[in-house]
C-alpha cells in the first residue's frame, strides 16, 4: 500500500524489532484503511458490466502486462479470481475506469468472471502507475534504493502519487487539508491558482502587494463568496480582489473547498474544457469513497450470517448455549491477552515468540483443568 511505515530498533541489537502492541495498533490501522478502500468495490463480480465506474480499487498485473507493453488495469474481483499468484501493482483507487482484464491487452488470456469484453476501453486513462512507477522521479514504491523515509500523496486531478519532498512545497501537517493538486495539474488548469489564493491551505498570499496571513483571508473569502454567489461569478470576483499567491508547488486544499467553486454557466464550460468537471462533485472525493466502504463493511458485520465475518457466520450455526460458551471464552482470552501484553508495554520489553507460545500454553492448561473439573462433577 502507498503509505508510510515506521520501525523502532532496540539499541545493542542488530535485528530491528517492534513491540507487539505497536504491531497490533499498526495492523488495526492498516485493516481499517483496507476496509475503507476495498469495501467500496465488489470482490466477487468483475466491474466491467458497470461501465466506467465512478471510483474503484484498481490493480495492474506486471505478470500479464509488463513494462514495455500496453498499460492495463484490473478490478478488485479480477485481481482475486483471474490473477491469483501474479505480480500485482496496487493502484489504490482511480476514477472513471473500466476493467481491462481479458481484453486485447492480455493476449490469449480470458477473464474468468466476465469474458464478453470489448477489445479495448477507449475511455480509460493510463499513467506510469500501471507499470509500478510513481512521482516526478518515476520510481517504484516502495523503492529499495531510496533510503529517505517519505510518505506518498495522491494528486486528485492526475491521480499520480508523489513523494512529499518532490511536491515543491512544505507538506502541511493539518487534518483539514484533505486534498492535493500537484503543480503540473495546477498549471494545466491555471484558473485554479485564483481559487488557491482564497480557499487553499494556510499560506502567505499577496493582497495589493502586501503580505497577509491566509487564515484571515480564508474567513473573509468565505463570507464574500457566499454573499456574491447569486450576484455573479465567484471566480471573477476572486480575480478582481487583487489577492494572489506564488504560482509554484503543489496546493493543499481545505475541507469542503469544492463547495466554494463557482458553478455558473461560464465556469462549468471552463471545467469541462479543462477535463476537471469532477471537481464540482463532492462525491468524487476519495474520502466519500472510503466512507462508503466503511459503511458497507459495518453493515456486513452487523448483518450476522448475511455478512462476511466468518466468526459471526460460525456462531449463527450453533445453538444458544454453545454461542454463549464461545463468546465467554473469547472475551476471557481477549482480556487475558490484553493484560498479558500490557505488562510488556509498561516495562518497555519486546514480546518474543516464546512469550506468545507461553501465553497460549497457559490458556490450554487452564482449559484442560476446567474440562477435567467439569468431568469430575458431571460423573
Amino acid at each position: 500500500a502507498l503509505v508510510s511505515s515506521r520501525m523502532a530498533a532496540n539499541d545493542g541489537e542488530e535485528e530491528a524489532t517492534v513491540s507487539l502492541v505497536d504491531v497490533l495498533e499498526e495492523d488495526e490501522e492498516l485493516e481499517n484503511e483496507a476496509s475503507a478502500v476495498l469495501g467500496g468495490s465488489d470482490s466477487e463480480k468483475c466491474s466491467y458490466p458497470e461501465g466506467y465506474v465512478k471510483r474503484q480499487a484498481l490493480y495492474a498485473c506486471n505478470t500479464c502486462t509488463p513494462k514495455g507493453g500496453e498499460p492495463a488495469g484490473i478490478c478488485l474481483a479480477c485481481s482475486y479470481k483471474c490473477h491469483e499468484g501474479h505480480d500485482l501493482f496496487e493502484l489504490y483507487t482511480k476514477r472513471n475506469f473500466r476493467c481491462d482484464c481479458g481484453n486485447d491487452k492480455f493476449g490469449e488470456m480470458e477473464c474468468k468472471l466476465f469474458a464478453d469484453k470489448e477489445k479495448v476501453n477507449s475511455g480509460n486513462k493510463y499513467s506510469h502507475n500501471f507499470f509500478g512507477l510513481y512521482c516526478t522521479c518515476d520510481r517504484p514504491y516502495p523503492d529499495p534504493e531510496d533510503e529517505v523515509p517519505d510518505e506518498m500523496i495522491q494528486c486528485i486531478v492526475c491521480e499520480d502519487w508523489f513523494h512529499g519532498r518532490h511536491l515543491g512545497c512544505v507538506v502541511p501537517d493539518c487534518v483539514e487539508l484533505q486534498e492535493m493538486i500537484c503543480e503540473s495539474c495546477m498549471n494545466k488548469t491555471p484558473f485554479l491558482w485564483s481559487y488557491a489564493a482564497h480557499i487553499a491551505g494556510n499560506v502567505v498570499v499577496q493582497v495589493n502587494g502586501t503580505s497577509a496571513c491566509k487564515r484571515k483571508h480564508q474567513e473573509e473569502a468565505e463570507g464574500s463568496s457566499e454573499e456574491g454567489s447569486c450576484a455573479g461569478c465567484r471566480l471573477r470576483e476572486m480575480k478582481a480582489s487583487g489577492r494572489s499567491r506564488t504560482l509554484q508547488g503543489a496546493v493543499f486544499w481545505l475541507s469542503a473547498w469544492r463547495t466554494k467553486l463557482c458553478t455558473c454557466s461560464n465556469c462549468k464550460v471552463l471545467y469541462t474544457d479543462a477535463g476537471v468537471s469532477f471537481l464540482m462533485d463532492e462525491m468524487d472525493t476519495v474520502l466519500a469513497y472510503e466512507n462508503k466502504g466503511k459503511s458497507t463493511m459495518q453493515a456486513e458485520q452487523a448483518g450476522g450470517a448475511e455478512g462476511r465475518d466468518p466468526l459471526m457466520s460460525a456462531l449463527n450455526n450453533l445453538n444458544r448455549v454453545q454461542q454463549l460458551e464461545i463468546i465467554h471464552e473469547y472475551n476471557d482470552m481477549k482480556t487475558e491477552l490484553k493484560d498479558y501484553l500490557q505488562r510488556f508495554a509498561a516495562e518497555g520489553k519486546v514480546v518474543t515468540p516464546e512469550d506468545i507460545r507461553h501465553f497460549f500454553e497457559q490458556q490450554q492448561s487452564r482449559k484442560r483443568r476446567r474440562a477435567n473439573a467439569g468431568q469430575y462433577y458431571c460423573s
